[in-house]
């Protein structure tokens, strides 16, 4: 094994930047290294984070960029600033060797926090168009991370590696789906559809997957994760209809996998990821209002693969909705073969591949 080093891992924000950095801290740890994840004071990241006691977390301010023309810029560059300097001393008393940022805007302090103080430092992207934070983040890094290789040409200056986009290890290893049916109430002989708008932008899925409930065969049963604010809202749409269950937040996604015979999700990077490790056909519909549209070009990495739908929101109603799911629930053959697809695109060792390339660049040659 290589030397020992501690490694921060700024993965705050979304569960898109969280859950794959705490799956690089489980991977890091293993491998006998020390870890600090740097997450937001955003709700999701304290509710996602509670459930991994074993790993070290710090909260730091989020900074969220406004557009470039606003006058809200020099307060955000103020703040940006302080942050950076915040980031500093949290590296200084870890003592850390490396900075891991896996994107968005909470990475770029902590990762050029460590660029300034010497450090080797990294950025994961797991989109296929990245971030503009991202692109921006890189010049400051040894080394960038891909999920997809198709991210690589908006990157032509830097060192880049394809890794994947790693899943936690819990993804990998579901329960049975007679214990995931338990655990939410649902019949273990019925088929499923799981749900899951992700962080951002699901009110409008949310609402046509619920309107879609009557128009399922009755042999077929819904379990929709809704997102706390919508929750009630949600519930009521689908007014108790037989065999939709809904929540408002799941902590045990592993069990919704095993449960599920088809997912129905937006197409952010991380929620493919875990799709595709379950290796479950999907029915992807990109958030119309995503950066640079960078939803589309993800689920039509999927769709070209033939492991998913991609339909547009402003194409999709409630009874096609029903109709596209009812068709691949049918069609075994065909959903076989999605499946088998879905299961293709998954990088089993994405969170190990990053790894070894960081212990790389601390190894002296």
């Amino acid at each position: 094994m290589s030397k020992s080093h501690k490694i921060l891992i700024a993965c705050g924000g979304t569960g898109g930047h969280l859950f794959p950095g705490i799956a690089v801290g489980e991977a890091l740890r293993a491998r006998g290294h020390e870890v600090l994840l740097l997450i937001s004071e955003k709700k999701v990241d304290s509710q996602a984070s509670a459930k991994y006691s074993h790993l070290d977390f710090k909260t730091m301010p989020a900074v969220a960029k406004p557009p470039t023309l606003s006058p809200r810029m020099l307060p955000f560059l103020w703040k940006m600033w302080g942050s950076i300097g915040h980031c500093k001393r949290v590296i200084k008393g870890f003592q850390a060797d490396a900075v891991l940022g896996m994107g968005g805007f909470t990475s770029l302090p902590p990762v050029y926090a460590g660029h300034r103080l010497g450090l080797k430092t990294f950025i994961h992207d797991s989109n296929a168009r990245p971030g503009r934070a991202n692109v921006l983040t890189s010049r400051f890094c040894t080394q960038v991370f891909l999920g997809l290789d198709a991210a690589k040409s908006f990157f032509p200056k830097r060192e880049t590696l394809t890794t994947g986009t790693p899943v936690r290890p819990e993804i990998a290893q579901l329960p049975t789906r007679e214990a995931a049916a338990a655990r939410f109430e649902l019949d273990p002989a019925k088929r499923t559809i799981v749900v899951t708008g992700g962080s951002q932008g699901a009110r409008r899925l949310n609402e046509l997957s619920a309107e879609s409930a009557p128009s399922l065969p009755p042999d077929v049963q819904v379990l929709h994760i809704a997102g706390p604010t919508d929750f009630q809202r949600v519930s009521d749409i689908a007014n108790g209809h037989p065999g939709y269950k809904v929540l408002g937040f799941c902590d045990q996604m592993p069990s919704a996998y095993a449960i599920a015979d088809l997912v129905i999700a937006r197409s952010g990077a991380s929620s493919l990821t875990e799709i595709a490790s379950a290796g479950h056909p999907s029915i992807l519909v990109p958030y119309p209002y995503a950066a640079d549209d960078h939803q589309t070009r993800n689920a039509e990495v999927f769709a070209s693969a033939g492991a998913a739908i991609l339909i547009q929101e402003r194409d999709l109603d409630a009874k096609k909705l029903a109709a596209l799911a009812t068709s691949i629930l049918q069609d075994l053959p065909s959903h076989q073969r999605m499946t088998q697809a879905a299961r293709a695109l998954a990088v089993p060792d994405a969170a190990d591949r990053i790894c070894a390339a960081i212990e790389a660049t601390l190894t002296p040659s």
